[in-house]
Order: C-alpha cells, then structure tokens, then sequence
C-alpha cells in the first residue's frame, strides 16, 4: 500500500489541517516552508492522468479554500500551487497529491523554470498539437 493510503488509513500519524468524504490534507512532514500542505483525494489515484472530473473539481476546491486559510492564519501573500504527475515530473509518491507551499519574504525557497525559446512557427505548431 502506499504512504499516503497509509497515512488517510490512520496507519502512520499525520498532522491534519482538513479533511472530509472525498479528501485530506495534512502537513507536508519535509515543511519546504511553514505550512507546507499536502491535499491527497482518500480514493488512490496514482496521477492527474487516472483523476476523476469530480474528484478534480472538489480538490482544487478545497486546495484553493486552504490556500486562502494559510493565506490569512500564516500572514502570507503568496503561495505555490504545484502537483508533480509522472516519474519525470518529479513524483515520488505514486497517489496523486497537491502541494500548497506558503511563501514568505527571503525564505529562500527557489522553484525554477527554464526558458524554452520557440519562435512564432514553433508557438503556432505547438498551439495546434495540444489545444482543445
């Protein structure tokens, strides 16, 4: 069974911030920041990719609500959002799981984008591979 089902099972303690039928969420044990959350749905899901809609929907509901909570309880102005889906992308835990990661002024915390530069034909042939 994996870590998290562990954890929403009872099987391994957690300090837990909210949780109802659909999901938990509960502090990141590895706090990147103070706050750091994690949000898990309670049924296993190892990705986005096998996530119901309305599992999707309720999460990021509650994720943006206790973005909003850490927001005013922690005194912040700025969180990240993040979700690391697949191997590659970082995922260590395979149960998909949001992060909301509070940041505070000189926290050091550095999450960083390299820059891709495409040129217009680039941006329009990408544009036409992924678009809905």
């Amino acid at each position: 069974m994996c870590l998290f089902c562990e954890i929403k099972n009872g099987n391994i303690p957690s300090y837990k911030i909210y949780e109802d039928d659909v999901c938990l969420a509960f502090l990141d044990i590895s706090q990147a920041t103070i706050g750091h959350t994690l949000i898990i749905p309670k049924k296993h899901f190892d990705d986005i990719f096998s996530l119901d809609e309305e599992t999707a929907k309720h999460i990021f509901d509650i994720t943006r609500k206790i973005s909003k909570n850490i927001k005013e309880k922690l005194n912040v102005s700025a969180v990240n959002i993040l979700n690391n889906s697949g191997e590659l992308a970082g995922q260590t835990i395979k149960h998909f799981h949001i992060h909301v990661i509070p940041r505070y002024e000189n926290d050091n915390l550095k999450i960083e984008f390299s820059s891709n530069k495409l040129s217009p034909e680039q941006f329009t042939d990408l544009v036409n591979k992924i678009k809905l």
